[in-house]
């Protein structure tokens, strides 16, 4: 870390922590990358890298130590550690309260249906019996989805009937694998919106975006 300077810790070295290193140094901060090894997008970049596992608390704390705030590449840290960080008066942004949201997708369409936001149909699955009941209420092809891990399109599975969802879910239920139904629906396009607060209460909004996508690529 440059001396004098503010040090965030980002947990995972991906292409998103490379960027968001390049925009640390137009802010005047220094980004503490905690990456799996040397060869991680951001670690090449980089000048203040801790090597270590997101499952490891120890090598979290060792990145923490310091910092002026913790956040994330991805969503995968084990929300009993995110807690483990925040009583030890580490500065987790975004908190295990609300990332457990971006973490179980379950947990995420049943607090928007809560909220009353628009979202597909969709329902738990406890046995491949449950998949005919979805189909029959939804009429329609389904996508099948892990409740968890599933990230750049793995853990994603397009069935256009009955038969694919109960083998996708046959195949993941027998790993031991929670997932999740939901009805497929048409996409006309994919708008994103950026909202965010800092911890003493002021707001900043950027404008909606579109993503653009050509063969599925962005």
């Amino acid at each position: 870390a440059v001396p004098g300077t503010p040090v965030v810790a980002m947990v995972g070295g991906g292409q998103l922590a490379r960027m968001t290193h390049q925009a640390a140094i137009a802010l005047g901060m220094s980004l503490r990358v905690l990456a799996v090894g040397p060869e991680d997008p951001a670690a090449q970049v980089a000048p203040d890298v801790v090597l270590g596992s997101h499952t490891d608390l120890d090598a979290l704390r060792t990145a923490a130590v310091g910092a002026a705030a913790m956040t994330f590449d991805h969503e995968h840290v084990p929300t009993e550690l995110l807690h483990a960080l925040v009583a030890d008066g580490v500065p987790v942004l975004p908190g295990p309260g609300a990332l457990v949201y971006a973490q179980d997708k379950l947990a995420m369409r049943r607090r928007l249906a809560d909220l009353g936001v628009p979202v597909p149909r969709f329902t738990a699955v406890e046995s491949v019996a449950d998949v005919d009941a979805f189909a029959a209420s939804v009429g329609g092809a389904m996508v099948v989805k892990t409740v968890r891990g599933g990230y750049d399109g793995r853990g994603v599975v397009l069935a256009d009937d009955v038969a694919a969802a109960r083998d996708a879910v046959a195949g993941y239920l027998r790993d031991g694998v929670p997932v999740l139904l939901e009805e497929k629906v048409a996409m006309r396009r994919e708008l994103s919106a950026l909202v965010a607060r800092s911890p003493l209460g002021q707001g900043a909004a950027w404008p909606v975006v579109e993503t653009v996508q050509r063969d599925g690529i962005c």
